[in-house]
């Protein structure tokens, strides 16, 4: 019975890198730019810590619609990619992988600059996590597919931002548009953080011996970070938008 050898899958070369980091720092400066016009769509009577934090969820929202539209678009036009996460290579989906650095470089610089709050530092350590798992996908072009599904997650970051924009705007949680966004968010929550992470760990499981270990150790790492903040999360949302508003229903009565 012979027995089948199972070889890791290194890269060899890095010919994405002129072409990917191009990118990435084009939609550092795209995004920079865009915030400078969205300052003049700030709502008036914000404070200033509030009009930053305006400005910022915006282009957040202006990312995730962009970037979680652009992932269900690759695996549309490249449906063999989802079947080889690893060697497949798609243009398209490559260019998505640099834009969302880029946005993410930018992303971290704006809150260095302006917002240098506990849980900016922790948005910052994600970032950084992403940035590097990114990079190596974009400079290798391999792991193209698997940075792609990660990105499908921004369709529920599109819900998420849009609640933390209501809430700034002064919405109440009781307004018809905010409770339908509010079951939309936690709906695409399970289906697009929860069940997508559950799945990247298990793909990270069942395909470790063609993984490299430093690969491996960087992908685990950025799962178990964003498991974490993902778990924090959910349970904020839960109590803000359903538990306290049923005890809060419970004491009107």
């Amino acid at each position: 019975m012979e027995t089948k050898i199972v070889e890791e899958i290194w890269p060899t070369e890095l010919g994405g890198a002129p072409y990917g980091l191009s990118v990435v720092a084009v939609s550092a400066v795209i995004f920079y730019i865009l915030s400078l016009f969205t300052q003049v769509l700030t709502p008036s009577g914000l404070g200033k810590k509030t009009s930053w934090k305006w400005k910022n969820i915006s282009i957040s929202f202006v990312h995730s619609v962009l970037s979680g539209t652009w992932a269900c678009i690759c695996f549309y036009v490249k449906p063999e990619m989802a079947e080889d996460l690893i060697s497949t290579y798609d243009t398209f989906a490559h260019t998505l992988i640099a834009v969302s650095v880029g946005y993410f470089i930018y992303d971290m610089w704006d809150m260095f600059v302006n917002q240098r709050t506990r849980q900016s530092y922790e948005l910052m350590g994600h970032h950084i996590v992403i940035i590097v798992c990114f990079t190596i996908a974009i400079v290798t072009r391999i792991y193209v597919g698997y940075a792609t599904v990660a990105l499908l997650i921004e369709i529920n970051s599109i819900f998420l931002h849009l609640r933390q924009l209501m809430l700034i705007c002064g919405i109440s949680k009781n307004n018809s548009f905010y409770r339908f966004n509010s079951v939309v968010n936690l709906g695409t929550f399970i289906v697009f953080r929860i069940s997508v992470m559950a799945w990247m760990s298990r793909w990270m499981l069942i395909n470790k011996d063609f993984i490299p270990l430093v690969f491996y150790s960087l992908g685990s790492i950025g799962l178990a970070v964003m498991t974490v903040m993902n778990i924090i999360l959910f349970y904020r949302l839960l109590q803000s938008d359903f538990i306290h508003k049923k005890d809060k229903c419970k004491q009107e009565e």
